[in-house]
Parts: C-alpha cells; sequence; structure tokens
C-alpha cells in the first residue's frame, strides 16, 4: 500500500511539473502560412510574429496563431436586377487575411471564421445586390465580363477597409427565375420566327422585282423592235420567205392570183 500511494504521488508531481514546464516554456512556434499576434497580458501589441520559434516571457505573452494563406469562400446570394427581376448567384471568393495587418485584424474582428461571419459573406452579398440593381437581366446576360470585372472592383475595395485582400472572384453561376427563363426562351423563338419571315418576305420581294424587271425589257425590246421595223425591211422580210409562188385565194367560186403588192402585205 505504501509503494502504492508513493507512486501515485510521484505520477502526480511528475504530472505537475509537466504542466508547469509547458505553462513556462518561454518558446513559440509559429508554423508556415500563418502568423503570430503576440499579446501582453491580453492587449494586443504591434509586434507580429513571423513563421519559426520565438522567444515569449511565460505568463506575461500569449500568442495567438492566424493563417494568412490563400482561403475560399463559397455562398449564394439573391439579388434584383434594374428591371425588378430575380437573380440568383453562386460565388467563389478567393482571399487571404494581409500578413502584415494580422495584430489588427485580430484585435478589431478575430479569427478566421469571424472574418468570414461577419465580414466576407455580408459583403458579398450587399456588393452583388449593388451591382446587380445597375443592369437589367438581359445585360448580366450579354455583359457578364463587365459585371464579374466591377464586382471584383467593389469587392477588393470594401475588403481593404477589413484588412482582408482579393485574390480572385468568380460568379460560377448566374441564374433566374422559370418564368424569367420561359420568357427568354419565348422571345427567342418570336425571333426567330420573324426573322424567318423577313426572309421570306424579302425572298418574294425580290423574285417579284425580278419579274417585273424581266417584263419591263421585254416591252422594251418590243418597243425596240416596231421602232426599227420600216416598211421596207417588212417588206424584205417577206421576200426572204417567198417560195417565188404567187397564193391563189378562192372566192365566190373563183380563185385568182394575188399580185405582189398584197402578196408582201400577207407577210408583214
Amino acid at each position: 500500500m505504501k509503494k502504492s500511494k508513493a507512486f501515485n504521488s510521484a505520477s502526480k508531481l511528475t504530472a505537475l511539473l509537466c504542466l508547469i514546464t509547458l505553462f513556462l516554456t518561454p518558446f513559440v512556434i509559429v508554423n508556415a502560412g500563418e502568423r503570430g499576434v503576440l499579446m501582453e497580458f491580453g492587449k494586443v501589441q504591434d509586434r507580429i510574429l513571423e513563421e519559426g520559434i520565438h522567444v515569449i516571457i511565460p505568463v506575461v505573452n500569449t500568442v495567438k496563431r492566424l493563417s494568412v494563406r490563400v482561403q475560399k469562400q463559397d455562398i449564394s446570394a439573391e439579388a434584383s436586377s434594374k428591371d425588378l427581376q430575380d437573380i440568383f448567384t453562386d460565388v467563389a471568393l478567393n482571399w487571404h487575411i494581409i500578413p502584415k495587418e494580422v495584430n489588427i485584424i485580430f484585435q478589431q474582428i478575430g479569427d478566421e471564421k469571424d472574418v468570414v461571419d461577419r465580414i466576407i459573406n455580408p459583403a458579398i452579398e450587399e456588393v452583388l445586390k449593388a451591382v446587380m440593381a445597375k443592369y437589367t437581366a438581359e445585360e448580366l446576360i450579354t455583359n457578364r465580363g463587365e459585371v464579374k470585372a466591377e464586382v471584383d472592383n467593389v469587392l477588393t475595395t470594401r475588403l481593404a477597409n477589413y484588412h482582408i485582400a482579393v485574390d480572385d472572384i468568380s460568379l460560377v453561376h448566374v441564374h433566374f427565375s422559370p418564368e424569367f427563363d420561359q420568357a427568354v426562351e419565348a422571345k427567342q423563338i418570336a425571333e426567330q420566327e420573324a426573322k424567318r419571315a423577313g426572309f421570306v418576305a424579302i425572298k418574294a420581294s425580290k423574285e417579284a422585282e425580278a419579274n417585273v424587271n424581266l417584263a419591263r425589257g421585254q416591252a422594251e425590246a418590243h418597243r425596240l423592235l416596231n421602232e426599227t421595223l420600216t416598211p421596207e425591211i417588212l417588206q424584205n422580210r417577206a421576200l426572204d420567205k417567198w417560195d417565188g409562188k404567187l397564193p391563189v385565194v378562192l372566192g365566190e367560186g373563183k380563185s385568182k392570183f394575188l399580185n405582189l403588192s398584197e402578196f408582201l402585205k400577207t407577210y408583214q
């Protein structure tokens, strides 16, 4: 029993010494991709601990590590367009805490989770609503690059005030209400039918114009032909066609030969 009690006492003493040693360890390690916020009796100091091992004063100093790596935040937000259409946008934001300002952001906002919940998500929603309201639903489709650039610029400026840098923002998916999608589809069908009808009308107009021009050409050819056919030309054409025999005309029970002038009139 005495040995058991002695063993338990020794174990407790060892554990206590380990706790004291850990508590009084004058070193802290800041891992890669982190910065250390140094505090003195809980008060944030100006000094920021870089990656590596640092000497601190036990009890007096404490260190809060914050990640400065690029982090991704996905969020879905709803907004309204200039023409009051409902817009649903899926956003992917890559961001990071500005390393030299980790002490300020920790003092004013908190750790990474606080930054996402209190700053980033509300900022994305507000910026999307402000930018989307400047464009009609159709412009949001046709000018997507311009919309994305404006969202990027406004959000970058806004988050910089909270010591957060924007690495990239993507409008992954922009979609509308089912009613609007149906209206767009109906409009596209109507435009296609209108274009088809216009093409048919133009084709018919061209064909009619061609027929009119053909008729005019034929009329003009006849006119010119009539103007150039003099009596002498007609007589020459008739002689060219004559086989040398005078035609016989029957009438009143007897026949007679046409004279040459009457014959030529028959060929004119």
